[in-house]
This record gives C-alpha cells, sequence and structure tokens, in this order.
C-alpha cells in the first residue's frame, strides 16, 4: 500500500513553497522510484527512514526501493471554491482519494507577502478552507441522499439505513462539522467510505512559521488558536526553510538544521506524523537482488504484510522467516541473525512488528 496526501491550503500561506520542497527533494536512489511529477500538482517522494540506511549497508543489495509518499497539490483553493470560485473545483477531485489531508496553516507575518483576507489569521484560514470542503461534501451527501430516499420507498431495508446514515452526516456538516468527527457506528463508517467524503479524512495542521521560529512554536497554543480537538495536532514547519534545504548537502543540512536548534527536516516530520495518524508501519524485504520497504497498517499479521506484494503470496501463505530489525543489525544480517538463533519461523497469526526484515514461502 502507498500513502496518499492531500496538501491544502489559501493563496500565500506557503502551501505552494512547500509543496516545491517535497517535490524536488532528491527521491529514491533506485531507478524505480526517482522522484517523479504525475502530472504538475502531484510528486512522490520516498519515505525517510534511517533503519533502511543500515539494512543497505549490510545487505549490499544491487536495487534499493523505499516506500513513497504521494503529495497531491490542491491549487487554488478559496472561499466559493467548492461552487466554483478559483480553480478550487477542477481541484477538489483530486483528494477524494488521498488517504490524509495536510492544511498548511500560515502563522508567519511578512509585510512583502500579502494575504488573501488582508491579514494573519490562522483561526480563519483553517475554517475557511474547511468550510469550502465541507460544502462540497454537502453536495455530494445530498446527491446521494436523494438516489437513496426514491429507493427506500420500496422498503429496501439498505436503501432505508443508507438515507438514515446520510441524514446524520448530513446534519452535521450543516453544523460545520467534519465527517471524521461524527459518531457513527462502524457500519456507517464502511458505508461512509464508499463515498469518498473530503471531510471523512485524518486531518494533518501545519504551521507555517519563520526559520527561527521552529524549533520554539508553542503547538499548544496553536492548538487553542486553532480550535483543535484532543486527536488534533499542529506541526510547526518553515516551507521557506524547506525550500533552502533543497541545495543543500546533507552535512550542510544538518549542520543547519542544528544551529535552528532542530534534528530533522520539516518534511521527515510531515511524513512520519502521517504515518503515526493513519496507524501505518513498516517492514522490509532484504537480499542481495533488493532491500524493499513496505507499508502496512499497525496490527497486521503475516499473511497481510504478505499480500501487499502481491494476493498470491496471502492467499498461498505458509510461514514468514522473520527477523526483527535490531536483530537483523545486531548480527550483521540474515545469515548472522540466523547462526544466533534470531530467525523466526512465524505463522498465520504473527502480528507484524515495526521494523521486521522478512521472508515469504508460500503455496502457488
Amino acid at each position: 500500500m502507498s500513502l496518499k496526501i492531500g496538501i491544502v491550503g489559501l493563496p500565500n500561506v506557503g502551501k505552494s513553497t512547500l509543496f516545491n520542497a517535497l517535490t524536488k527533494s532528491s527521491g529514491a536512489e533506485a531507478a524505480n522510484y526517482p522522484f517523479c511529477t504525475i502530472d504538475p500538482n502531484v510528486g512522490i517522494v520516498e519515505v525517510p527512514d534511517e533503519r533502511m540506511d543500515k539494512i543497505v549497508e549490510i545487505a549490499k543489495p544491487n536495487k534499493i526501493i523505499p516506500a513513497v509518499v504521494e503529495f497531491v497539490d490542491i491549487a487554488g483553493l478559496v472561499k466559493g471554491a467548492s461552487t466554483g470560485e478559483g480553480l478550487g473545483n477542477k481541484f477538489l477531485h483530486h483528494i477524494r482519494e488521498v488517504d490524509a489531508i495536510a492544511q498548511v496553516v500560515r502563522f508567519f507575518e511578512d509585510a512583502d507577502i500579502t494575504h488573501v483576507h488582508g491579514g494573519v489569521n490562522p483561526k480563519l484560514d483553517k475554517d475557511v478552507i474547511q468550510l469550502e470542503l465541507i460544502l462540497a461534501d454537502l453536495d455530494t451527501v445530498n446527491r446521494r441522499l436523494g438516489e437513496t430516499e426514491k429507493r427506500s420507498k420500496s422498503g429496501d431495508k439498505e436503501m432505508m439505513a443508507q438515507s438514515a446514515t446520510l441524514k446524520k452526516v448530513k446534519d452535521g456538516l450543516e453544523a460545520e462539522k467534519l465527517a471524521i468527527n461524527l459518531e457513527l457506528s462502524d457500519d456507517e463508517r464502511l458505508f461512509l467510505k464508499s463515498l469518498h467524503l473530503l471531510t471523512n479524512k485524518p486531518f494533518l495542521y501545519i504551521a507555517n512559521v519563520k526559520e527561527n521560529e521552529v524549533a520554539t512554536f508553542d503547538s499548544a497554543k496553536a492548538k487553542q488558536t486553532l480550535e483543535l480537538g484532543d486527536g488534533e495536532a499542529v506541526l510547526p514547519i518553515s516551507a521557506k526553510l524547506e525550500a533552502d534545504l533543497i541545495d543543500f548537502s546533507p552535512d550542510e543540512a544538518r549542520e543547519y538544521l542544528a544551529e535552528l536548534g532542530l534534528k530533522e527536516s520539516g518534511l521527515k516530520a510531515v511524513i512520519k506524523s502521517a504515518y503515526r495518524l493513519l496507524g501505518l508501519q513498516t517492514y522490509f524485504t532484504a537480499g542481495v537482488t533488493e532491500v524493499r520497504a513496505w507499508t502496512i497498517p499497525i496490527g497486521a499479521k503475516a499473511p497481510q504484510a504478505a499480500g501487499v506484494i502481491h494476493s498470491d503470496f496471502e492467499k498461498g501463505f505458509i510461514k514468514a522467516d522473520t527477523i526483527a530489525y535490531a536483530d537483523y543489525v545486531q548480527f550483521k544480517g540474515e545469515q548472522g541473525s540466523k547462526d544466533a538463533g534470531k530467525l523466526r519461523m512465524e505463522g498465520k497469526e504473527y502480528v507484524v512488528k515495526d521494523g521486521d526484515v522478512m521472508h515469504f514461502k508460500f503455496n502457488n
């Protein structure tokens, strides 16, 4: 599975700068996954993972294939986008298939960069964007509700249940609540997925600040400013800093970040936060032919993990030779781990751990 993140934000909040910084990164070393632009608003970059570097150093593979993230830039999203203002209506469909939405909110002051509302107001920025997404979802819900109500007249119980769910969601959206925050049953959530609602996705809130403000940014205060709920968080990033880092060597980037009191690039933080938000983790396959990272849900069992490689692997799953990442590194690879008794044979009920190095055996 791959991760898709839609980036939204008003004009001049730093959204485009952030997107450009993301999509101009070097991408993977392997020819299989270099950075590529699918179209002017979509880019693919590798998932940063220091563990993979160590596995590669040990395995010395011919090919390296990291996990990747697809970023979708939702351009032209302004007030009235849901009814066709700006370019919003044209690009809203891009985020129907994304897994999470990263909303860039401007917190920095700069007299040389005008704001669409005439002044910096993070709460207003957030509300305007979310209202447009809510309005777009209301249009989707109303159209679907019209269909289900017609079919409910025949006594179709499934259509009646869907109508009841749609009415509940409609009421929530009209109260300006995001669909993901509504109290719904598991069955109702499952049905809602088929609608691909824009507000039924996890949100990352990215506070765009000045370079020298990232390390000291008060995320708790920003969360209060934006009036976010308990499960929501704000991630500080300087889009300008990220754009500047593109031309730095790795050593220069580390030195500059250290001067600013930062341990890593904000772009890495975005991807890691998205993984946590969506409950995802990584396992690896490693050998001389290739080292590859695979993305799976936390809690996935061995057959499910095998299934992300190929559906036949899951159907015919027999067992998984498994080495914990720490053991793989400590004992210098598969053979060393095997000699040390650290290679385990796991069955269908094994819950894959983050960082596991695995090799699957299956029936054709």
